[in-house]
């Protein structure tokens, strides 16, 4: 019963949050913009929310070790909240898509994207990566139970988190890690606009951050 009020009402705030703007045509037809202007997220990121949001709930995002095999690339920023009670991860994901959006900026000004950002994890624990094109690589440890993804290499240790939505998984980590790692990442490059990417600790303290990645 408690799970049917809080699937209830996570709809209920992602209908509202999800509703579109209409527009006026020069005929007098009325369009949906697809753009709430007070969230800012689309309709189709409020539905891929609320899907993420129901699945947790559900319990159909637990990610198994096996289910971490294979090549990752990078797709979009991943953010994520953290709390424990589900209608505050309803209303948090709704900020996370804002800081995603943010986030993308700055991904966007040092160079991160698809091609050059993406991880590959094997069944003896050991893993690959490149993030901006720079490679690293070393060992992993995963606990499924509450999703604690550990990379040790020789260029840092690296503690994350990994949140699975559908087929995409978010290789999160909290705001002042993943400057560290930009930072590290930036001065073996020699990117400089990686190596003062220190805004992220200031504009998004407590909040994990990181990347969304499909295979």
């Amino acid at each position: 019963m408690k799970k049917t009020l809080i699937l209830a009402m996570a709809f209920m705030a992602f209908t509202f949050a999800g509703c579109g703007t209409m527009a006026t045509g020069t005929d007098g037809s009325q369009t949906n913009t697809g753009n709430n202007p007070q969230t800012g997220i689309n309709t189709g990121d409020a539905v891929s929310i609320l899907e993420s949001i129901l699945g947790n709930v559900l319990g159909l995002n637990k990610l198994t070790e096996a289910d971490l095999y294979g090549t990752w690339k990078y797709s979009q920023p991943g953010c994520a909240f953290t709390s424990d009670n589900a209608l505050a991860k309803a209303g948090g994901a709704v900020a996370a898509q804002r800081v995603k959006n943010q986030l993308q900026e700055y991904y966007t000004k040092v160079g991160i994207k698809s091609s050059n950002t993406q991880f590959t994890f094997k069944e003896d624990k050991t893993f690959s990566a490149k993030i901006d094109g720079k490679s690293f690589n070393g060992q992993y440890t995963f606990d499924p139970a509450d999703g604690r993804l550990t990379l040790q290499s020789l260029l840092l240790t690296l503690p994350c988190y990994v949140e699975r939505s559908g087929n995409t998984i978010g290789i999160l980590v909290e705001s002042q890690r993943l400057m560290q790692l930009l930072q590290t990442i930036g001065q073996v490059s020699g990117n400089q606009s990686l190596q003062a990417i220190g805004e992220i600790s200031k504009n998004f303290d407590g909040v994990r951050l990181g990347f969304e990645m499909t295979k």
